[in-house]
């Protein structure tokens, strides 16, 4: 199993695609495993031209898990920076998904060095004003954890029924099989909870972005309700010459049915941005 060290954290990550190709690192949000961008998803973005590469967030997967621990955003983009270092890649295109966003805007603020360009997807800026849950979804995100591996996969599909995609996307047996596969690779609520600490204390990063020079692209999905898309619309607002796409009829998820126009527009915006590996 390829795995990268960042002092005692060890990150586990996959690849897709050939090496020598530019490189684009894939980030989890919170609690989310590597396989949530899924193999075939993986392969849209490689047969574009792109050695692609997924992994777990501390806390999550098959990564170090780290009890008693307190860390950073700035400790998780670090990790990510390791991925690459494990590589041996220089600069890569990064796309990060909810809490994957602000580790994304956390890299391109502190190891800008290292971003070829940033894609920053149902995210937000860290400001209160911005990114606000509905009443409904904080209400998920904040409810006990799963005591079964039953209760956790229907959690999972009341989740998406509260701030997922249109309803004509969602398949449950679909989700349902998705949410078993991740319960079974790693159950970890306790590194939710540290990840979530994590993101609270990196605190507004609206300052630090306005000074950020990495090509940007910022995605969200209209429907978002975990994530409200004015947090998208701020962090591209904030990041110099950002392009924002509004992904219509897309929650806080990704199905099958957006992940061609997603593939496509990311694609079109890095090659307006192509640059040796």
């Amino acid at each position: 199993m390829p795995t990268a060290r960042n002092g005692d954290v060890e990150i586990y990550f996959e690849t897709f695609g050939d090496s020598a190709n530019p490189t684009l690192l894939l980030i989890n949000g919170l609690g989310s495993q590597c396989i949530n961008y899924a193999d075939e998803w993986c392969e849209k973005f490689a047969a574009n031209g792109y050695q692609v590469v997924r992994f777990d967030n501390r806390d999550t997967g098959l990564s170090s898990k780290l009890e008693g621990v307190d860390y950073s955003l700035t400790d998780m983009a670090n990790d990510a920076a390791a991925v690459l270092d494990a590589l041996g890649v220089d600069r890569a295109h990064v796309m990060g998904l909810s809490m994957g966003g602000t580790i994304v805007q956390r890299l391109a603020i502190d190891h800008a060095d290292r971003l070829l360009t940033m894609t920053s997807v149902m995210s937000a800026t860290g400001e209160r004003e911005y990114g606000q849950s509905s009443p409904e979804a904080l209400a998920v995100l904040m409810s006990p954890p799963a005591s079964s591996r039953e209760e956790y996969v229907e959690n999972h599909i009341k989740a998406l029924a509260v701030y997922g995609s249109k309803p004509e996307w969602q398949d449950d047996e679909r989700n349902r099989a998705r949410a078993r596969a991740a319960y079974d690779r790693c159950f970890c609520p306790a590194g939710i909870g540290r990840q979530m600490a994590a993101i609270m204390r990196d605190g507004s990063r609206a300052e630090a972005l306005r000074d950020v020079k990495v090509p940007a692209l910022v995605m969200h999905g209209s429907r978002d309700t975990l994530i409200d898309p004015s947090g998208g619309r701020r962090t591209a607002e904030l990041i110099p010459g950002a392009t924002y796409v509004e992904l219509e009829g897309m929650g806080h998820d990704y199905p099958p049915a957006v992940r061609d126009q997603w593939v496509s527009t990311w694609a079109a915006f890095a090659q307006r941005h192509a640059s040796p590996r």
